[in-house]
């Protein structure tokens, strides 16, 4: 499977977890591609067309970015506003992304306590990042569960060290994706069957 990571943090170089999270799916040049936002298009002139393209040419797509006030990074924002359009999506008969796996990777400064009904910030992480799940589902994408990382602002280096290891198996997991589970239940329970 081909990994396609859009990292968006507009301060990468001062960034501890975000950063370490790069370098390690560095590691693996053969199964992930991954672009830099920021540092692609300071000017945010993003290039559409090339875009398309590494979207065209993966299987699975990360959007990696810290949660800033309650959302994504600006970039990233225009990214998605820049391209993903209708007349790309639709002038491929409508299967431009459609079957393609979206997941998040989130790192998030406060803990989690804080984002949950009746904490400080008093929403989940899942309800904020709810507007990503509507494009997944209205562009055919396959919203799969996101790698959330809690507490990043005064996480030690041993759990920045921990989390790079835990969301690059995440991301890389077949069985991320609930339909690929399922269908290998449902294959093993025919084999069970039919063995009867």
């Amino acid at each position: 499977m081909k990994i396609l990571v859009l990292a968006a943090h507009p301060n990468i170089e001062q960034s501890r977890v975000n950063k370490r999270w790069i370098a390690e799916l560095r590691k693996y040049p053969d199964e992930i591609t991954v672009q830099e936002l920021y540092p692609t298009y300071p000017d945010h002139v993003i290039d559409v067309k090339n875009e398309q393209n590494l979207l065209a040419q993966h299987e699975r797509v990360v959007l990696q970015f810290p949660i800033q006030w309650y959302s994504m990074p600006a970039l990233l924002k225009q990214w998605l506003d820049d391209v993903v359009t209708t007349s790309w999506l639709f002038s491929t008969g409508g299967k431009a992304v459609a079957g393609t796996e979206l997941a998040l990777a989130l790192s998030i400064g406060g803990d989690e306590a804080s984002y949950q009904s009746g904490g400080l910030i008093g929403y989940t992480i899942s309800e904020l990042v709810r507007p990503l799940q509507v494009f997944a589902n209205q562009t055919g994408m396959i919203f799969l569960p996101h790698y959330k990382f809690y507490g990043a602002i005064k996480a030690t280096d041993e759990q920045i060290e921990h989390s790079a290891r835990d969301y690059l198996t995440h991301i890389t997991s077949p069985d991320l994706n609930p339909q690929v589970v399922r269908k290998r239940m449902l294959d093993a329970m025919m084999k069970t069957g039919s063995a009867q």
